[in-house]
């Protein structure tokens, strides 16, 4: 039974947030570490532990305790970071992924919440960059996105090993202003919740911003 959104909004105080930690932790240390790599996409190391790479930097799980570090440093990211991957891990159900891209609302209870969503993904990354196309697509090919034939530019993201985020961007003109737009496969659900997956969707846009700025 995956968790109600109720357990994960964006504003999460650091005592909810530590409390979806130690939840899923306890559900990851009820299971055995080769089915959940299977169902995931992590890896297995030497020493047992899994990796995987969440938005282009690699995070080791250690197969025990199920803390989370950064491959690089061995430090501990942000207690948001350890929340997302563990709950990925716990959630991931091995459904093949499916590059079929739907928005927000069509997620699970995402019409709700779409309109807001939009406004901090979509909206935000058009008035980060002044409605530029040219910066849109330097920044995703900073990112190493992957082209697509959506919009009129649009860039598919591996955030996960198996979860993939699309942002879209049309062109304004002299009627409409230009728009941007966060895409989720259609297997997104089978991975995270939908509030976690609009998390990750304004963790994308922001990374987009920076690379468009730097």
């Amino acid at each position: 039974m995956k968790p109600s959104m109720d357990n994960f909004t964006w504003q999460q105080p650091i005592d909810k947030l530590a409390s979806v930690v130690k939840e899923a932790q306890a559900k990851l240390r009820a299971t055995d570490r080769e089915v959940v790599a299977d169902r995931s996409g992590a890896t297995i190391d030497p020493n047992g532990n899994l990796r995987l790479e969440f938005m282009r930097r690699a995070y080791v799980i250690d197969q025990a305790e199920w803390t989370v570090h950064r491959a690089d440093d061995a430090a501990a990211p942000a207690l948001l970071m350890q929340s997302l991957i563990l709950t990925y891990l716990h959630l991931a159900d091995g459904t093949p992924p499916l590059d079929r891209w739907i928005g927000f609302r069509e997620l699970p209870d995402g019409l709700f919440y779409a309109s807001a969503f939009q406004g901090y993904t979509g909206a935000e990354l058009i008035r980060e960059i002044n409605g530029d196309m040219a910066l849109f697509k330097q920044a995703s090919e900073k990112l190493q996105g992957e082209a697509l034939a959506i919009g009129d530019a649009g860039y598919a993201f591996q955030v996960l090993p198996n979860l993939k985020l699309a942002v879209v961007m049309w062109a304004g003109d002299d009627e409409f202003p230009a728009q941007a737009q966060v895409l989720f496969q259609e297997t997104a659900a089978h991975y995270l919740m939908t509030e976690a997956l609009a998390i990750v969707g304004s963790l994308l846009i922001g990374q987009i911003s920076k690379a468009a700025k730097a």
